[in-house]
C-alpha cells in the first residue's frame, strides 16, 4: 500500500523519482537506455522547482519510504498543466497513478483551477490511457512542445463548500 504526499521540489525524494521519470521518457525517446549527461541534460531544460506554492505543487506515492510514483501541477490563473506524471513500472498497475492524479485534482480545485491541462507523447501509452480513464479529452495543441504529439484538458468542476 502507498501513501501520497506533498514533497518540496529538489528534496531527495522528489529527485529520486523525477529523476527516474526522465531516464524512462529520455529512454523511451532514443530508443535506448538514456545516459547520464541526456537525464542531467533534461533536468536542466524541464526545470520543477515552480511545483510548490502559488505556482504549483508536486506529490508523490510512497512505500516504505521510497517514492514510487509522482505528479506535478503548474498554476496559471485558472489553469494548472499537469506535469512530472509517473509511476516506477514495478508499481504499475497498483493504483498509484490515478490516486495521485486525484490529490492533483482536488488540489487544483481548492485553488480555484477550472481547466487541467497536459501535453506527452503517443509513445507513452499508459499515461494516455490513464488521462482518458479519468476523463481527460483530446484538445488542440495549446504548445509547440518539441516532444509532445498528444494535447488532453478536463474541466474540473469547483463545488462550493
Amino acid at each position: 500500500m502507498f501513501t501520497i504526499e506533498t514533497t518540496r521540489p529538489g528534496s531527495a525524494m522528489a529527485e529520486s523519482i523525477v529523476r527516474a521519470y526522465l531516464t524512462d521518457v529520455a529512454s523511451r525517446w532514443y530508443g535506448r537506455t538514456a545516459t547520464l549527461d541526456e537525464v542531467e541534460t533534461a533536468l536542466r531544460d524541464e526545470p520543477y522547482d515552480d511545483l510548490q506554492g502559488d505556482t504549483g505543487a508536486l506529490f508523490v506515492a510512497i512505500v516504505k519510504g521510497q517514492a514510487i510514483a509522482c505528479a506535478g501541477a503548474r498554476c496559471v490563473h485558472d489553469v494548472a498543466e499537469l506535469t512530472k506524471v509517473f509511476t516506477l513500472p514495478s508499481h504499475r498497475g497498483e493504483g498509484a497513478g490515478s490516486q495521485l492524479l486525484q490529490t492533483v485534482e482536488q488540489a487544483c480545485r481548492d485553488r480555484g483551477i477550472t481547466t487541467l491541462r497536459l501535453d506527452t507523447r503517443a509513445e507513452l501509452r499508459e499515461a494516455c490511457a490513464l488521462y482518458e480513464r479519468l476523463g481527460f479529452k483530446p484538445v488542440e495543441a495549446f504548445n509547440d512542445e518539441p516532444y509532445s504529439d498528444r494535447w488532453y484538458a478536463k474541466t474540473l468542476d469547483i463545488v462550493a463548500r
